[in-house]
């Protein structure tokens, strides 16, 4: 029985943003992609220690529909996974090439750019200039049904420009647990900071050519926040984000020394959020790490206003992009902050990275001397 209307459609008047968000997970050319009744979720992963998700909301797009009852109208013949499960939202699942759907939405997106510098140069629009005439330009991607291709479709002034990439059938491996899991219920360590910080600390540990990058904090000791590089052919390298300067007093001098010898918790002045909990008869989290897979965030480092850094009992490192894209409507993420419909539409990229287990020095790493 043939579907009448596609199991998935979306409109945006927009390419630019979606190819933003989606280009900061491009490390992978191939994505599993879910889509849901409020976004369609995009995962890459390297080797099963890295994963980046990227989840593009229904309110990233003019007009939304998933239509999860049209699949009960199709013959289910090496379909795609497909759930609607107790309580659940239905979903489906397939597997698309992201290095292609990035270059259709980098050439559909083309004009959106040259439309947007021609309008700053032009002066007070009118029914006639471009932003006017970019009312008749949308964007709509599709899909029609279970192993059907994802549909890319640019209407301009009356002219269609239609892409259609193959979507295969996941693996089980794909689908099942394939997530890295993050222990929200035993965080030992966060922070919030502008993404220009980090950016820059992972430009400068970079030019030594590392091949680890070593997370490290404490709650009550200095240096309380600190990122190394090391395993590379030159010397290690290290940043520290320093608490104040050592020359800043309270009022009665030395306040700075005196919270350190007390063994007072401090916070590093870049950072808006910064918890530390190590495990019992510890005094430091200490956690190394790919830096090269670390590296293959860069992008969302440079593009984004806001990372918050966490990292589970495991060493399950996680890093949220916080992305602002414009006017839209307000989402709620780990930041704890809600935007409203008024404010700049914003939108979170998150990676997860697997840690280096050395079992030489398990016992006596991440302690201190008391």
């Amino acid at each position: 029985m043939p579907i009448e209307r596609p199991l998935f459609s979306a409109v945006s008047t927009s390419t630019h943003h979606l190819y933003l968000l989606l280009r900061c997970i491009g490390f992978n050319p191939k994505a599993l992609v879910t889509i849901t009744p409020d976004g369609i979720r995009f995962m890459v992963e390297d080797g099963r220690v890295m994963q980046g998700l990227a989840l593009l909301e229904k309110s990233l797009f003019e007009n939304y529909t998933f239509d999860a009852n049209a699949i009960n109208a199709i013959d289910n013949h090496g379909a795609p996974e497909f759930s609607a499960g107790d309580g659940d939202y239905g979903h489906c699942r397939f597997l698309v090439s992201l290095s292609a759907f990035l270059e259709t939405l980098q050439i559909l997106g083309l004009s959106d750019l040259n439309q947007n510098q021609q309008s700053k140069m032009e002066g007070p629009t009118n029914a006639f200039s471009t932003p006017a005439a970019m009312l008749n330009k949308y964007c709509t991607i599709s899909y029609m049904q279970p192993g059907a291709p994802l549909c890319t479709t640019l209407t301009e002034s009356g002219v269609t420009t239609t892409c259609e990439l193959t979507t295969y059938e996941p693996d089980e491996e794909d689908t099942e647990d394939s997530e890295i899991p993050l222990q929200r219920d035993a965080i030992v360590f966060k922070t919030v900071m502008r993404s220009t910080w980090l950016h820059n600390a992972i430009t400068e540990l970079a030019a030594t050519n590392p091949t680890i990058l070593t997370f490290s904090a404490s709650p009550t000791h200095a240096p309380y926040f600190t990122l190394s590089g090391s395993g590379g052919p030159f010397s290690d390298s290290t940043v520290e984000f320093s608490v104040q300067n050592s020359d800043e007093t309270d009022g009665n001098g030395g306040a700075s020394r005196e919270r350190q010898k007390k063994g007072k918790s401090a916070a590093p002045m870049v950072t808006e959020t910064f918890l530390v909990r190590p495990p019992e008869g510890q005094m430091r989290i200490r956690q190394s790490y790919k830096f090269d897979l670390i590296h293959k965030a860069l992008g969302a480092m440079a593009v984004s206003s806001k990372v918050s850094i966490r990292c589970d009992i495991q060493g399950v490192l996680s890093l949220q992009f916080m992305i602002e894209l414009g006017g839209g409507i307000g989402v709620k993420s780990e930041y704890g902050a809600v935007t409203s419909k008024m404010s700049s539409a914003v939108s979170f990229i998150d990676f997860k990275f697997v840690p280096i287990v050395d079992d030489s020095d398990a016992e006596g790493t991440q302690s201190e001397e008391d």
